[in-house]
């Protein structure tokens, strides 16, 4: 995403967990195929990326336990919460994901889900490999020693 794409976008989800158990390769922007409903419950908010999972079936992309919300005015044209939803990418996007599928230890991380200007839902789609225990606790001290560097800069103003 460049910098003027991302200051028109809502970001409605992001998977926090992701940054913490996996170390991240590439990003990919992906369209999603959504029901009516669903936009609607999208832009309330009615959303969670914590249990999804993306894999390939017959070229195509697709995500499992996408959590999102039931609208409140849905009738019987209610969706399901958690069904399995398309991915769109470009031909040659797929293809690299694919290849770096096949090679052991990566996998795909939904890691934000957002609706940009036009009113679309777009997921970033992140290429990962997982963390090991010791680089786990890197991220934690590194994240604590950036915290106490900030309380002393903030003492000394």
């Amino acid at each position: 995403m460049s910098k003027n794409q991302s200051d028109n976008i809502k970001i409605v989800s992001t998977n926090k967990k992701a940054k913490f158990e996996y170390h991240f390769h590439a990003e990919f922007e992906a369209g999603i195929i959504l029901k009516g409903t669903e936009i609607k419950s999208i832009r309330k908010g009615l959303v969670n990326l914590k249990d999804a999972y993306c894999y390939f079936r017959d070229d195509e992309l697709w995500i499992q336990s996408l959590y999102i919300g039931e609208y409140s005015h849905g009738s019987y044209n209610n969706h399901e919460t958690r069904r399995i939803r398309k991915l769109l990418l470009k031909k040659n996007e797929l293809k690299k994901l694919a290849r770096k599928m096949r090679e052991k230890g990566f996998t795909l991380v939904p890691y934000q889900l957002y609706i940009t200007e036009r009113g679309l839902a777009k997921v970033l789609v992140v290429l990962t490999s997982g963390k090991k225990s010791y680089d786990k606790r890197d991220t934690i001290k590194n994240r604590e020693n950036k915290r106490d560097l900030d309380r002393i800069k903030k003492l000394h103003r």
